[in-house]
């Protein structure tokens, strides 16, 4: 499973409340407390940004940035009660993004991974494939076994701002404000634009298993269940 957030941190109380909160304004987050619980997440996982305490009880974050960036470029943001010029620099050498200081603010900190989520899923990812559907993000289109898909322009950018979001659920005002840019646009308008995409990438409309309806929240577009047949 793929996760916008891996949250490395040993204080059980901070590392909880981090996650709960994250998870709870869109960041889709997971917490492990130690060196190898790190390592053992990507034997089976993905993340698109670390938030790296410096002091573990089996190693240190600085460790795990070197490990990290022997493989990838993905973001990887320090975070510390330290306070000196040393440690800072030191993160920085090694390849992290930033370096923030504890007690931090959990709204701040949540803007700052936001911005950088943002920046960097935009520039990692040119292309999605899944099955037999295939979208080229750079080229803005849309293929299905091969054949391009007759997508009108907001059921196009439905389409990949769900794929963007995938395997998660988003609520229906975030589908408002990341595709029709405003909170005012009615269920019935997103319930017409999900119906059409599910007629023309699902295998039984009736039975989704790509665009599914998440009851009193919103919808999910989910490669899980696609990923294990």
């Amino acid at each position: 499973m793929r996760y916008d957030c891996l949250i490395v941190e040993d204080d059980k109380l901070l590392g909880e409340s981090t996650c709960e909160y994250f998870n709870t304004l869109g960041v889709n987050a997971y917490r492990v407390e130690d060196y190898q619980s790190c390592m053992a997440f990507f034997n089976h996982h993905e993340a698109d940004l670390i938030l790296l305490d410096v002091n573990l009880p089996d190693g240190s974050g600085f460790d795990i940035c070197k490990k990290v960036r022997e493989t990838s470029e993905i973001p990887i943001l320090f975070i510390s009660a330290r306070t000196g010029d040393s440690d800072q620099l030191l993160a920085l050498s090694i390849g992290g993004d930033d370096f923030i200081q504890k007690p931090y603010s959990l709204a701040v900190l949540l803007a700052k991974v936001k911005v950088i989520l943002k920046r960097y899923q935009k520039d990692s990812e040119d292309t999605f494939t899944l099955g037999d559907l295939h979208v080229d993000f750079a080229r803005m289109d849309a293929s299905l076994k091969g054949n391009p898909l007759k997508l009108k322009g907001m059921e196009y950018k439905l389409l990949t701002f769900l794929i963007k979001n995938r395997n998660r659920a988003i609520t229906k005002e975030e589908i408002f404000m990341g595709v029709w840019e405003d909170s005012i646009t009615g269920d019935n308008t997103l319930n017409v634009h999900i119906r059409r995409l599910r007629e023309k990438i699902e295998e039984n409309p009736q039975t989704p298993k790509l665009i599914k309806s998440v009851w009193g929240v919103g919808y999910i577009f989910n490669t899980q269940e696609e990923q294990a047949q």
